[in-house]
C-alpha cells in the first residue's frame, strides 16, 4: 500500500480512538477527520459528497420529522401505558415484550424508525415504573438491528443487497426469516440473562399502573387519527417501494411533508427541534472518512484478501463473509462496507455461478446487520438511541454499550454460521 492508503488508515484510527475514549463528542471529532480526509487531499469534495450516502440520511431525516410531528399527539405515551398494563409492571416480562414488539416493527417499517418511535415510550414507561432505562434501551437496539435483518427493508444493507441481486421482499423472509426468529428469542434470553439483576421495582410503582388508562395519553384525538394513516401509507410505501420505483427516502420524505401539512405551521418547529442533527452529522463525517479508505483501495485490499484466502470454497466463503461482515460492520457502518462488498461478491459469482452464491448473500446480509450490534457506532439505530436517550440525561458510552452489545453479536454470529451451514449450503 501507498502513503494515501497508510495515511487514511491513520486517520480513521485516531479519529476511532477518539470516538471510543469520548474526550471529544463523536461529532465534533468525526467531522475534524473528515476535514483532515478532504484538507489534505486524500479525498476532493465532489469525492467526499459522492461518499455520502444521503438516502440514508434523508431517510432518517423523513421519519425524523415525521415522528416529530407525531409525537404532539400523545401516541407514544398511549403506547407507552399500554404496554406497561399488559406487562402489569413486571421488569422482565416488560423488556420482553417490548425488544419483541421493536424486532417486529423493525421487520415492517425500519430499525431507524422503529427506535424513533419506541425509545420515547420506553423512558417514559421505565420512568414511571422506576426501572433502569438502560437495560431497555439495549434490548431495543439490539432487538431492532436482529429485526430488521428479517425483510428487504429492514435494514439499509438489506435494500442494497436486494437490489443488487434481484431479491424481493418474501425472499428474505423466507431464507433468513425464521432463523432471525430463532436468533431473535435466545438473545433476547440471554439478555434477561446479563440484566436480570437490575430489572427489579417497587410494589408502589407497579400498583400506580391500575389509576391509568391509556386513552388518558392521547393529547390530540385528530392528529393521532392523521399520523397513524399517514404512518400506515408510509408503511405500506417501504413495503411496496420496488413496485413503486421509489427510493425509500423519497417515501420518508413524502410522509413526512403530508404529516407536516396535515400537523400544521405549530407542529412545525417542534419537528424540526427533534431531528437528531448532531447524528445527522456524525454519519457524513463517517461516510467521509471510510469514503477515505475506500479510495486509496484499504477496503478493497481487505476484503480482497478475506475473498482469495477461500480458494473458490463456497462453504469456507460464506463463512469468511459472515465473519468479516460481522467484525467491519460492528467498527465501521454497514452501509458503506456492503456497498464495497457488492461488486466484489458479484464479481466471483461469474466466476463460481451465481446460483452458487446465494448462501454468501445471506451470509453479507446476516453479517451486516448482526454485527451492526457490535459497537455504538455500528448502526444508525445504536445512535440514534444514544442521542434520544442522552437528551433524558443518560448516557450510553461506547464502553458501556461494548461491554452488552459485542458479546451478543458474538453470539448471534455463531449462531449464524450454523444455520447457513445446515439450511443454506
Amino acid at each position: 500500500m501507498g502513503f494515501d492508503a497508510w495515511f487514511a488508515i491513520a486517520v480513521f484510527v485516531v479519529t476511532y480512538g477518539f470516538i471510543v475514549s469520548e474526550k471529544i463528542h463523536r461529532t465534533i471529532i468525526a467531522l475534524v477527520g473528515a476535514g483532515i480526509v478532504i484538507l489534505t487531499g486524500l479525498l476532493t469534495q465532489e469525492q467526499a459528497l459522492g461518499h455520502i450516502d444521503w438516502n440514508t440520511l434523508a431517510l432518517l431525516t423523513g421519519m425524523m420529522l415525521l415522528v416529530g410531528v407525531l409525537r404532539g399527539s400523545g401516541l407514544f405515551e398511549f403506547l407507552g401505558v399500554w404496554v406497561a398494563k399488559v406487562s402489569r409492571g413486571r421488569p422482565k416480562l416488560l423488556l420482553f415484550l417490548l425488544a419483541a414488539m421493536t424486532a417486529v416493527l423493525s421487520a415492517f417499517l425500519d430499525n431507524v424508525t422503529t427506535v424513533l418511535l419506541l425509545v420515547p415510550v420506553t423512558l417514559a414507561m421505565t420512568d414511571r415504573l422506576r426501572l433502569p432505562a438502560f437495560p431497555y434501551l439495549i434490548a431495543e437496539i439490539i432487538s431492532s438491528n436482529l429485526g430488521g435483518t428479517a425483510t428487504l427493508i429492514g435494514d439499509p444493507p438489506n435494500i442494497m443487497i436486494g437490489s443488487a441481486v434481484g431479491l424481493d421482499f418474501m425472499d428474505f423472509v423466507t431464507n433468513i426469516g425464521d432463523a432471525v426468529f430463532v436468533i431473535l428469542l435466545l438473545t433476547i434470553g440471554l439478555l434477561l440473562l446479563l440484566f436480570g439483576r437490575e430489572l427489579h421495582t417497587d410494589v408502589e410503582a407497579t400498583q400506580a399502573l391500575a389509576d391509568l388508562s391509556p386513552k388518558d395519553e392521547v393529547k390530540d384525538r385528530a392528529l393521532l387519527l392523521k399520523g397513524v394513516i399517514v404512518l400506515g401509507l408510509t408503511i405500506v410505501g417501504f413495503v411496496l417501494h420496488g413496485q413503486l420505483h421509489l427510493e425509500s427516502a423519497t417515501i420518508a420524505f413524502a410522509g413526512a411533508a403530508l404529516m407536516l401539512l396535515l400537523g400544521g405551521a405549530q407542529r412545525m418547529g417542534e419537528a424540526f427541534h427533534h431531528v437528531e442533527w448532531p447524528t445527522l452529522f456524525f454519519f457524513i463525517g463517517l461516510f467521509v472518512l471510510v469514503g477515505g479508505l475506500v479510495e486509496t483501495g484499504v477496503i478493497v485490499r481487505l476484503a480482497s484478501w478475506a475473498l482469495g484466502v477461500t480458494g473458490g470454497s463456497v462453504p469456507l466463503l460464506t463463512v469468511v463473509v459472515l465473519w468479516l461482515s460481522g467484525f467491519a460492520s460492528a467498527f465501521v457502518d454497514n452501509i458503506p462496507f456492503t456497498a464495497t462488498m457488492i461488486p466484489l461478491l458479484q464479481q466471483i459469482g461469474t466466476q463460481l455461478g451465481e446460483e452458487t452464491m446465494m448462501p454468501v448473500w445471506w451470509a453479507l446480509s446476516l453479517g451486516a446487520c448482526f454485527g451492526g450490534n457490535g459497537t455504538l457506532v455500528g448502526a444508525s439505530a445504536n445512535l440514534i438511541v444514544a442521542s434520544l436517550a442522552e437528551r433524558q440525561g443518560i448516557t450510553i458510552t461506547f464502553g458501556r454499550y461494548f461491554r452488552y452489545g459485542f458479546p451478543v453479536t458474538l453470539v448471534t454470529l455463531l449462531l449464524s454460521t450454523g444455520y447457513l451451514l445446515l439450511f443454506e449450503l
